[in-house]
């Protein structure tokens, strides 16, 4: 039990040196406060301390040379899963951030889409679609992560169909982060019959619009409808007086 209540210190003491990275606090190259001063503002004990560094040299996040110290890592470095991803989505604020990139990059690729699609392309988005919305077709209950994960093909499927490599690859390296907002959104929204309905309205003229070849109105569909996301989790925030944010911290996911 003691074991425990130290490991969960030390997660907290690695989660705000996270936050001060992310804040901008402590930026890459740059040489963490000394032992002493850190323990100081994070209120915590040498060994917490030393545990909590240790979490985070095993993440890519701060390196430690000896002689040197300890230091924010290169946040872009390799391995499967990049430290910054990892930043990101350690973070319950991220959710809103990246809405408002999805927002700006998915109503480019739904615009590109609807010009370039090809009938293969077509046709990838339609069963996509198609297969979305069978996941809550005659009232069966479907898991929430595999629900995430068919909305997530299908807006994947639109972004691949813009022919943009680049536009495709950035979407591409956000995908696990991208996945967590559409979890949360079907996890706190498609309970509530109101936003339910809205969200496949909007599911509905984006996948109209792309399939009919019509840019503009693809464009503001996928805007407006990753908009309206947002908008619904922060009154949902207000009403429950609590953070929806917290379904960006998944387990399980694999």
């Amino acid at each position: 039990m003691q074991e425990q209540g130290r490991v969960k210190i030390a997660e907290q003491v690695a989660e705000r040196v996270e936050k001060l990275i992310v804040d901008g606090v402590l930026k890459v190259g740059q040489a963490l406060p000394s032992e002493r001063r850190l323990v100081d503002k994070l209120g915590c004990s040498r060994s917490a301390l030393r545990e909590g560094l240790r979490i985070l040299r095993g993440r890519g996040i701060i390196d430690t040379e000896h002689g040197r110290g300890s230091f924010v890592a290169d946040l872009n470095g390799g391995g499967a899963v990049s430290p910054l991803l990892h930043l990101f989505g350690s973070q319950p604020r991220t959710l809103y951030d990246l809405l408002e990139v999805r927002a700006l990059l998915e109503a480019e690729s739904a615009r590109l889409a609807a010009l370039r699609a090809t009938e293969v392309d077509r046709l990838l988005i339609r069963r996509r679609y198609e297969d979305m919305l069978a996941g809550h077709a005659g009232g069966d209950v479907i898991d929430p992560r595999e629900h995430a994960r068919r909305d997530h093909a299908f807006h994947r499927a639109i972004s691949e169909a813009s022919h943009n490599p680049v536009l495709v690859h950035t979407l591409q390296s956000l995908s696990d982060l991208t996945l967590s907002t559409v979890f949360a959104s079907v996890n706190n929204l498609y309970g509530r019959p109101a936003q339910k309905r809205q969200i496949d309205r909007q599911h509905a003229r984006l996948y109209q619009a792309v399939m009919e070849q019509l840019p503009e109105q693809a464009q503001r569909a996928a805007r407006e409808h990753i908009q309206g996301i947002r908008d619904s989790l922060r009154e949902l925030e207000q009403e429950q007086q609590r953070l929806v944010r917290a379904t960006m911290r998944m387990d399980g996911w694999g």
